[in-house]
């Protein structure tokens, strides 16, 4: 059995889909289905059972969970809001829940592979690579992630199995439908361009030009191609980027959703007063330590992804098929 937590999400469900690819159905799925949304990520997809999450935190952290034999499993279930600032629901979800699976895991010798986020490197000042000298939590949901990525490290000299723990960077792609603002520009200004004939982006702040703060955008194809790699490759565990290692202003990620559209232009808004000091303006993987793992498998370049997503929000209402 492979376990997805978070199987109805974004990344989650492309997992699924991919494992489908591959021939695999012996899925377990574990999410909340209280935004009904999500059920259309996983409707055409072929898995053998779901559990709602609170079920199956309950079970693991009562160690009486129980479903065979588990091969591997993929934990992307969280709360993402980065605007969420409940600080004592973002830990019960996402630090409590992920500290019961880790432990339930190692006792179990089961590989546990999870999703971090580059959010914990702040503002970024002092650079993007996995190292303590980097980290800064900047709202509760990066804190969450950065506080379980420290525990996970109290035991890399006694893991009785794998762990590993992926910081992903700006990640857009097919089945993010119902994060609604937080879905990627791409979902959120390809239908605005289709309706209005215009895009609309951030003025310029911290020294950045109108429409050039950067970030490292990441297909989530490539994303579940690094999970995988990991998958494949047990005998590694730590944190790594997950990223391009390269960075692309919003003007050079829109101008690909034009570009697509063959029509539109960009028109700029002053910045929000919500968003400063809590706003990354630039971000770029250090990839060093991921490619220094092996992973070889490269990154779909930026106008190709963008084209390729355009293409499914414009014929299948922006869900994999």
């Amino acid at each position: 059995m492979i376990i997805v937590t978070g199987g109805a999400g974004f990344i989650g469900s492309n997992i699924v889909k991919e494992l489908n690819n591959k021939g695999r159905n012996d899925i377990l799925i574990v999410d909340d289905l209280t935004d009904g949304r999500k059920i259309r990520n996983i409707e055409m997809l072929d898995f053998a059972d779901y559990i709602d999450y609170e079920d199956f935190d309950t079970a693991v952290e009562q160690n009486t969970f129980d479903c065979g034999p588990i091969e591997v499993v993929f934990h992307e279930g969280a709360c993402a809001d980065t605007m969420n600032y409940d600080g004592r629901f973002m830990m019960k979800n996402n630090y409590e829940g992920s500290k019961n699976l880790f432990h339930y895991c190692q006792e179990r010798r089961t590989p546990f592979i999870y999703a971090s986020s580059a959010s914990t490197y702040g503002h970024g000042t002092k650079g993007f690579r996995e190292d303590p000298e980097c980290e800064q939590a900047l709202n509760p949901y990066a804190y969450s992630k950065l506080l379980f990525d420290r525990y996970v490290a109290k035991y890399r000299n006694s893991l009785e199995s794998q762990c590993v723990g992926l910081r992903y960077f700006n990640v857009f792609g097919p089945n993010e439908t119902h994060k609604d603002k937080m879905a990627s520009l791409v979902r959120q200004m390809y239908y605005k361009l289709m309706e209005t004939g215009e895009i609309t982006l951030f003025k310029g702040i911290d020294g950045y030009g109108d429409g050039e703060q950067t970030r490292d955008f990441i297909y989530v194809k490539d994303v579940v191609n690094v999970n995988f790699y990991f998958w494949e490759h047990p005998e590694i565990s730590g944190v790594f980027n997950c990223g391009t290692g390269h960075a692309h202003t919003f003007n050079e990620f829109m101008k690909a959703v034009i570009s697509f559209a063959g029509k539109g232009e960009i028109r700029y808004i002053d910045f929000p007063e919500v968003l400063k000091g809590k706003y990354q303006s630039y971000t770029q993987a250090d990839t060093t330590k991921l490619l220094g793992a092996g992973y070889d498998k490269g990154f779909t370049p930026l106008e190709q992804a963008v084209h390729e997503y355009c293409a499914l929000l414009r014929d299948n209402e922006g869900y994999v098929k």
